[in-house]
């Protein structure tokens, strides 16, 4: 059956990114959102873009979430207690399972250069505890949709007939699309969806709002309108236009179901109540996790 379609997403909200500058691990840091107000932008909890050299982010804990690293450029080097070891490059993803415990690092290869975004996205309560895992995407494993002047990268979900490769615990859509200038396209998301459209270069009209590079535009879930007999729609569509005559524009759009959970903080850990945080500090410290690795360095031609 074909889906119903309600016509265009509308943003309900516009934020511009808060430039932080250097600390004692990157070289740059900048907040697109965070959990200020996590009911606003469950199941997403934080979006943070950072430029990093030396050190960056050495061997330290999560659990009860997973983390989306997206490289804008750069490399990014990352290892666990797992064994897992690798390097990405610009435009592919890494998306970590924390789950129960693990204990991970992110650094720049051969200490040169990264830029990554990444983004905390929640987990319902009874997949906090889930075993730990990573999931790597790839440029040359990278599911694409392809339209006139538009090149989309699928991360998560199913786009334009295209399914990304992310292997998913809770129903998210994830995408970064790349536009020619003046051109369009209609990106179908779940009307049960709360979104967030990040633009990483150029100007857009998102949702019939102009937005340029830092500033992130949100649009909240469809449901059944007072007096509409007909039920929610079962999908809803987001118009992106690019609308710079002179340069292309690159948009990250992720969508999830909201998950309607008490969200606990702390640290690394994102849990349901303050007890749970403690029992996750408890537990890292009593070697639950596993212990810190001691693990050497990517090797390289110098």
């Amino acid at each position: 059956m074909t889906e119903q379609l309600t016509g265009e997403r509308t943003l309900t909200r516009i934020t511009t990114k808060q430039q932080l500058g250097p600390d004692a691990q990157v070289d740059d840091k900048a907040l697109l959102f965070v959990p200020t107000d996590p009911a606003l932008t469950d199941p997403f909890l934080a979006l943070v873009e950072d430029w990093f050299s030396t050190p960056g982010f050495e061997w330290h804990p999560h659990r009860g979430l997973e983390t989306v690293t997206t490289v804008v450029d750069g490399v990014l080097e990352h290892g666990d207690n797992l064994g897992h070891t690798g390097a990405l490059q610009a435009g592919e993803v890494q998306w970590m399972t924390a789950g129960r415990g693990i204990i991970h690092r992110e650094l720049a290869y051969r200490d040169e250069h990264a830029h990554v975004l990444q983004m905390w996205l929640n987990l319902p309560a009874e997949k906090k505890l889930t075993p730990s895992r990573y999931q790597d995407l790839t440029k040359a494993a990278m599911p694409r949709v392809h339209a006139p002047g538009v090149t989309i990268d699928v991360h998560a979900g199913t786009v334009g007939g295209v399914t990304g490769a992310t292997d998913t615990h809770h129903p998210v859509q994830g995408v970064v699309a790349t536009l020619d200038p003046d051109a369009i396209y209609d990106l179908q998301v779940p009307a049960e969806h709360r979104l967030f459209a990040h633009v990483m270069n150029g100007r857009l009209l998102i949702g019939g709002r102009e937005l340029h590079a830092g500033q992130t535009g949100w649009s909240d879930p469809v449901t059944r309108r007072s007096g509409d007999d007909g039920g929610a729609p079962a999908a809803t569509s987001l118009h992106l236009a690019a609308v710079d005559p002179e340069q292309p524009a690159r948009v990250m759009v992720y969508s999830g179901t909201p998950i309607h959970e008490p969200v606990a903080m702390g640290g690394p850990f994102v849990m349901n109540t303050k007890l749970e945080i403690a029992k996750a500090f408890a537990d890292f410290h009593a070697g639950a996790f596993g212990p810190v690795p001691r693990q050497a360095r990517l090797a390289y031609d110098r």
